[in-house]
């Protein structure tokens, strides 16, 4: 698939408060992504997007993300069954962040070391404890 293209607006009021979806990509061509349950409102996961994956999630319905370690696309739960199925998609005020609300399948984990959310940690006492 190529490259798809979204529009680019050079209108601040248009930007943020149009109908027009014109993601604002960073310089890497990456836009940040956050997935939540559609269902409890956690926060699962903060991932990466490049117009593709963004594209492919548009048109399929399940998320699919950019892995800047790989340098590749991968469709989220494909070798582990924790698809990502969108049940809403929000942009934030200047398009530069967008919000997944999803249902997770599988054993309904985020989290590729093995806990539901990627933040499974919090920091006490200035050292992170497993907290789920």
């Amino acid at each position: 698939m190529s490259e798809p293209a979204f529009p680019t607006l050079d209108d601040t009021d248009a930007l943020e408060r149009g109908e027009i979806l014109a993601p604002r990509f960073n310089a890497e061509g990456l836009i940040a992504a956050v997935a939540t349950d559609a269902m409890s409102g956690e926060v699962l996961m903060l991932a990466w997007m490049n117009a593709e994956a963004l594209a492919l999630t548009l048109e399929t319905g399940e998320v699919h993300y950019y892995s800047r370690s790989r340098g590749a696309l991968w469709k989220k739960g494909e070798t582990s069954g924790q698809i990502q199925t969108v049940r809403e998609i929000r942009v934030d005020c200047d398009q530069d962040a967008v919000w997944l609300k999803v249902s997770v399948g599988g054993d309904g984990g985020a989290c590729h070391v093995g806990y539901r959310s990627c933040f499974y940690r919090v920091v006490a006492a200035g050292k992170l404890v497993v907290r789920e």
